[in-house]
């Protein structure tokens, strides 16, 4: 009989994505394991480098893909999930990679624009940039409002160096990502592993505040799902404010969030509390155990880390699904399309 992770009811009641197998005691495969995507949900995928972490993004990112009424879109800082758009096994899955992704420089309100650039914003330079990002909504704008706003020419000139820093990173344009692009039935990957922390935070904050607003606005209909690869990168940006608002007032507008990491230990309280689907691959630092623990659901008996419940082989993960009040053992299933993130071997060189 198969089970549904974030749902209390049947398995035709709406859109679902086979997640893996039950794994019992002996290792063999049990009745198949699914996830709802019929209403929101916030999950957090934890696990050790190599143990099958971003794997497990791919397999919900394909289930996605082919379901009705959703909209998913990938932040890839890793540069992994190319391969969705590569042939698949059975059904297709459909697919589009954005290299270079840009985002409005709207996107960011005044507050972030200073943090993203480093000034204070009580400092001459940080208070151009502030009222430059509140009055403007294109980066050369910006740019035009410091250098004519009258300021001692210290202030203009390290505010002018900023923006123009902001500039060169190449991911802002004022016709960047719109929601309407990001809303189609496919999965879309946004590239951005040629990117440094900062430029590839605004990226993402930049895409969670469109989706975010344009479901508030019911500017579009399908429900976006965001998909976060190596999420500590951006719980700790100008990003986390966005995934904050997703995480804590997502459900009503209908926004989901997948976050993966190795580090569960660098992901902000909020962001383990408010997780409704915990997906656990095999963890060893004390560090992340006991963030976990901190977050653990009152129905769980016993401990995470004890030694017969937490997952040793790769693949292998442990659920706990806040919906049913559950906890599951469970091998994830194999892609339909290639996976992208092993890593290469020596022995592999000719």
């Amino acid at each position: 009989m198969s089970f549904i992770l974030g749902r209390r009811g049947a398995l035709e009641a709406g859109p679902v994505g086979r997640l893996g197998s039950y794994r019992a005691r002996d290792g063999s495969e049990g009745a198949p394991l699914h996830v709802d995507f019929d209403g929101p949900h916030a999950m957090l995928v934890v696990g050790k480098r190599g143990y099958g972490k971003s794997y497990t993004l791919g397999v919900l990112a394909e289930g996605l893909a082919r379901a009705c009424g959703v909209a998913p879109v990938i932040v890839d800082p890793m540069g992994v999930f190319d391969t969705l758009a590569a042939p698949s096994t059975g059904s297709p899955v459909p697919a589009a990679v954005i290299a270079e992704p840009a985002v409005a420089p709207k996107a960011l309100d005044p507050s972030s624009w200073c943090a993203l650039l480093g000034l204070s914003p009580e400092s001459g330079a940080g208070g151009l940039i502030w009222r430059a990002a509140q009055r403007e909504t294109t980066l050369s704008g910006m740019l035009a409002h410091v250098e004519n706003a009258g300021a001692p020419s210290a202030d203009t000139r390290a505010a002018s160096n900023h923006l123009r820093l902001a500039e060169a990173w190449d991911v802002f344009d004022s016709d960047g990502l719109e929601a309407a692009a990001l809303a189609g039935p496919e999965v879309t990957v946004l590239d951005v592993s040629g990117l440094e922390s900062a430029p590839m935070n605004v990226v993402c904050r930049g895409v969670a505040e469109t989706l975010y607003r344009a479901r508030v606005t019911e500017a579009i209909d399908r429900l976006p799902w965001v998909l976060l690869d190596e999420a500590h990168t951006f719980f700790d940006g100008v990003a986390e404010p966005a995934l904050r608002r997703i995480l804590t007032r997502g459900r009503a507008p209908g926004v989901s969030l997948v976050s993966a990491t190795q580090r569960p230990s660098a992901i902000p309280p909020v962001g383990i509390s408010q997780a409704d689907i915990l997906v656990s691959h095999r963890l060893t630092a004390q560090a992340d155990l006991e963030a976990l623990e901190r977050a653990q659901p009152t129905y769980l008996n016993g401990s995470l880390s004890d030694a017969d419940r937490l997952p040793e082989a790769p693949g292998a993960v442990v659920i706990i699904d806040d919906t049913t009040e559950t906890i599951h053992s469970a091998q994830i299933r194999t892609r339909d399309t290639p996976h992208g993130g092993d890593s290469p071997r020596a022995s592999d060189v000719v």
